[in-house]
């Protein structure tokens, strides 16, 4: 059996030590991106405070055919959008910009895509393979503010760990 949970609260720089050394037990050698989402969605579930959504959004195929779009992958969480258009609110710009999007009012975010109305903050990074993104690692939680450069910075190290195995 796995027992990755923190046995305390811990400060952001031992947290996110713990939570890549996890991320890449569960994920060394496993090939399957959707295997190696879900755990992860997991372990940011078990290891992040005060969430209300933890988990994957991946590029794919425009439902419509034209070109690419975020589609939904693994979470922890309340039901989510399916497809997120590249561009569009804080996912969809962080895909589109290939850059982190830490945001502190996500009401105040133009063109925010509320898929949960208790969702106050957000933390967007986007996973990278040869410059380009393949997905990006979605975190919400119901309290403003919630996120720091601390917490942008470790699960931007994640997102350089899964690049590859996702």
């Amino acid at each position: 059996m796995y027992d990755f949970k923190p046995a305390e609260p811990l400060p952001a720089a031992e947290l996110y030590r713990d939570l890549l050394a996890a991320a890449e037990a569960l994920t060394a050698g496993e090939p399957d991106a959707v295997a190696n989402m879900a755990n992860v969605a997991a372990l940011l579930w078990e290891f992040l405070p005060d969430l209300n959504w933890a988990g994957f959004y991946r590029v794919g195929p425009a439902k419509d055919g034209g070109g690419e779009e975020l589609v939904l992958g693994p979470f922890v969480g309340r039901p989510a959008c399916i497809r997120i258009p590249f561009g569009k609110g804080v996912c969809g710009t962080g895909a589109e910009s290939r850059a982190t999007q830490l945001v502190e009012d996500v009401h105040a975010f133009p063109g925010h895509i509320a898929c949960d109305a208790a969702s106050a903050s957000e933390l967007v990074v986007p996973v990278l393979r040869d410059g380009a993104t393949i997905a990006v690692i979605d975190l919400d939680s119901p309290s403003p503010a919630r996120f720091t450069a601390e917490d942008a910075a470790g699960i931007e190290a994640l997102a350089r760990l899964l690049a590859d195995r996702i």
